[in-house]
This record gives structure tokens, sequence and C-alpha cells, in this order.
């Protein structure tokens, strides 16, 4: 076969920049969105939204001998955001390996995941599920649920504000939250404490909550 003529040469240049073109556009439209726009309002898109545990956090504080407060936090979670096209029919779920809980005082930190408190040999999880969504304001929802810890389950409420969402450097879509509960300890059956000499306890019983979670879709 001869050469291709200067005409065919331009013919096959022009097709190969329309199919680059095509796929192009094929990849981009393939790249979710992560926020839609309901009411004037920024909503995470609809799907399911997987916790990032790398950029995620489940930080504990607690009033230590009435004057202080210690924190701590769980360093191994992973989760599920459900987002329904009715924001309100939307679920979450969140597990924390109880035996990552740390203080940076090793001491502490063995106490802690004694069966004193959390008891990790036996309890190793602890698991949060959503049960209602409720709307408080454009960004902030009142999410109903139960925590499952130490082999008791009960109702607890977190505040949570939406923080937005992007598409990463990967092009990942990703999502973020916040949010924050206070329960009391005592009632999951973590009740160790210490009278204090001049009165009071050792560890306070209201426990607060602090999340900030990161989430990618699929």
């Amino acid at each position: 076969m001869g050469r291709p003529t200067a005409r065919q040469q331009r013919d096959a240049r022009a097709s190969k920049l329309v199919s680059t073109s095509r796929n192009l556009e094929v990849s981009s439209m393939a790249i979710a969105t992560p926020v839609r726009i309901v009411g004037g309002h920024e909503l995470p898109a609809v799907g399911t939204w997987t916790i990032d545990p790398a950029h995620s956090q489940v930080t504990v504080e607690v009033r230590h001998m009435m004057i202080s407060k210690q924190r701590g936090s769980f360093e191994e979670l992973s989760g599920t955001i459900v987002v329904a096209d009715k924001l309100e029919d939307s679920s979450v779920e969140v597990v924390l390996k109880t035996a990552s809980f740390k203080t940076d005082t090793p001491d502490r930190d063995k106490h802690v995941r004694s069966a004193d408190f959390l008891g990790v040999e036996q309890f190793p999880e602890a698991v949060f599920k959503s049960a209602s969504l409720t709307q408080r304001s454009s960004d902030r929802w009142t999410v109903a649920g139960t925590l499952a810890l130490k082999g008791i389950t009960k109702p607890v409420t977190l505040e949570v504000k939406f923080e937005g969402g992007l598409i990463d450097p990967w092009g990942k879509p990703r999502i973020a939250f916040s949010a924050t509960a206070e329960i009391d300890r005592e009632e999951w059956g973590v009740s160790w404490n210490m009278p204090l000499a001049a009165g009071g306890i050792m560890v306070g019983k209201l426990v607060t909550l602090m999340i900030d979670a990161q989430a990618t879709l699929g």
C-alpha cells in the first residue's frame, strides 16, 4: 500500500481530535457532583458516601477532677452515609473500634480500655445508627439515633453541620460534616469513678462527643 495522502493524514488527525474530545467529555460527565442546590441551599449529592477514616475523627471530652477537661479520640472508624433525594430519608452508620481510643498517655489509655470504662476485649466496637433527620437551618440538622456501647443500646441525638463538598485532586467527590452530642456515660455502664477528698468526683459523668468527618462517593 502507498503512503497516505496529505488529505488522508489531515482527516486522520481530525478524527483523532474528535475522539479525544468525546473521551474527555465522557470522563468529565463521569465525575459526579458532590453537592446539589435545593431551595437555594447547598446539600450533599444523592448517593452512598463512605467515611474516609484518614480524614475523620471522633473526639471525646470529659471533666477531670471537676476543674479541667481531658480529651481523647478514636483513631479507627468506618461508616456510610446514604443521602436520599429527600434528605430527611437519609441514614448514617458509624462504627468505632474501641481499642483505638487514645489520649497520648499510655497508663490512662490502658485504664480507659479496661472493663472499668470501655471493656474493649469484650466489646470491640461502638456503633451509631441514625433513625431520623430533622432540618434546623440551611446547613444544620438534628440526627436522632442509637449508640450501642459496652453491650447497651441507648438513644443519642447529634447536632450536625454540613461543611460542604468538592472534587478532590484525585477526581473524587468529597463532602464533610461536623457534629456534636452530649451523653451520660453511666447510661452505658461506663460508671467507674473515685471520690475526691475535697468533694466531687475524679471523672465527670457527662461526655461530649465531637465528630469531624469526610466522606467520598461510592
